[in-house]
């Protein structure tokens, strides 16, 4: 009987999304006001069935660490389990993960007492919802030694993508790791027979691009890594393409890259919209996450609409529109938030804790009555005071660091355990 073992890939530093990322591993960035990114890869391959799963990071791993020992605990009848590989220094090795490839590879004796038939390979950082059950039948019933998922992408998008190249029978002959802008492309075309979405021809997206999700022969990919090759994109693949039968799986579901704060924020807006593209509503195949036990979250004349409130939250006379709000979170009397992303808090603040914040002058976790927030992420814990305006006025916001805050693609991004007085204007 065959036997996947899943991989997730949980990246570098996560650089792109920082400071989201400073003290947290880029799979552990709080999402959808109750979940992790990680959530999402490991609740695809949990809903497929394939319940043996690691997850590979190296950097910040505590928050994520404690994410999956409370989230994904399987009973001893189910035999499955969900465990964290950091980067560990041992006689054979002591240099950190320097690519996809490299951070398999020096895992590999962790994963070959599992014994394996094959490995399936995710990313800690994509957000979609795939049949990856689906995807392994595909792939023993082409009979190939791997095979890749790809989306079918347009020429301008195809520069942040592997393209594929096929032949009439779905085999992948060919692989372009990001293509430049003015290089001819045009024999990489998904061949007419193949292109599966009518709708999607009619948007020019004719390339597939790779969505770096993988599924190997366990024998094909541990021979595959056995050199000193560090990334599955760039060297990987291309080498498995001339010696193996290597097939495509085509996917047209929703299915976004979140590695960037711009391409974060959009994407949990997005989930508050009417008509979502991701749907968390589908009982068939869930998105699993941390059961807290928190109290329903509770609303005092407030005015909400397209946004997203997690459990435990007291907003008490507010104005809410197109917005993110997180676990625990509390808004006082008077605030306006549009377009804002709040990611809650860990804990609750005590009546004793609260009147010393009083006493030392500093707010309490959440948000202050009266402060008006627009176009900004507000990270775990912050405080924020009365009567601020974050993103409101027509000021100039560099680029970059600003002490106590950051703006990142245009987006005010709030750190984790900030503190903002009362009246601040940012």
């Amino acid at each position: 009987m065959p036997q996947v073992l899943t991989i997730i890939l949980g990246g570098g530093k996560g650089t792109r999304l920082y400071p989201l990322t400073k003290n947290r591993a880029k799979p552990a960035v709080p999402f959808g006001a109750k979940y992790r990114l990680v959530d999402i890869p490991i609740s695809n391959s949990i809903n497929a069935g394939f319940k043996n799963i690691y997850v590979l990071t190296q950097f910040n791993s505590a928050s994520l660490h404690l994410h999956l020992a409370n989230t994904y605990i399987f009973d001893s009848f189910t035999k499955g389990f969900v465990e964290i590989l950091a980067a560990e220094q041992s006689f054979d090795q002591a240099g950190w993960y320097e690519g996809t490839a490299d951070a398999v590879r020096k895992n590999m004796h962790h994963f070959k007492t599992q014994r394996p038939s094959h490995y399936l390979i995710l990313s800690g950082d994509q957000l979609y919802r795939m049949d990856l059950a689906d995807f392994f039948l595909k792939h023993i019933e082409s009979g190939a030694d791997a095979t890749i998922a790809a989306t079918p992408v347009s020429r301008d998008a195809a520069g942040g993508f592997g393209i594929l190249e096929l032949n009439s029978k779905g085999t992948v002959k060919g692989f372009l790791e990001k293509p430049e802008p003015g290089q001819n492309i045009e024999e990489m075309r998904i061949p007419d027979r193949l292109h599966p979405d009518t709708e999607m021809r009619k948007e020019g997206r004719d390339y597939l691009g790779s969505m770096g999700i993988y599924l190997f022969k366990a024998d094909v990919m541990e021979k595959a890594l056995d050199n000193a090759l560090t990334d599955f994109g760039h060297e990987i693949i291309p080498g498995l393409i001339k010696k193996h039968k290597v097939q495509s799986y085509i996917y047209t579901g929703f299915w976004e890259d979140i590695g960037t704060i711009r391409n974060f924020y959009e994407t949990n807006l997005s989930l508050a919209g009417i008509y979502p593209s991701f749907n968390f509503y589908d009982e068939a195949m869930p998105i699993y996450t941390h059961k807290r036990d928190l109290p329903a979250s509770k609303f005092n004349f407030s005015s909400i609409s397209q946004s997203l409130t997690a459990d435990g939250c007291i907003i008490t006379n507010a104005n809410i529109t197109n917005s993110i709000v997180g676990i625990r979170t509390f808004i006082e009397s008077g605030a306006n938030l549009d377009g804002a992303i709040c990611m809650g808090a860990d804990y609750y603040e005590t009546p004793v804790e609260r009147q010393e914040n009083r006493e030392s002058g500093i707010p309490d976790i959440g948000i202050g009555g009266k402060t008006m927030i627009k176009n900004a992420i507000i990270d775990k814990n912050a405080r924020i005071g009365q009567g601020c305006r974050i993103g409101i006025d027509n000021i100039d916001r560099k680029e970059g660091d600003n002490g106590f805050y950051y703006v990142r693609d245009g987006i005010i991004v709030v750190p984790k355990n900030t503190i903002i007085p009362d009246g601040t204007v940012i």
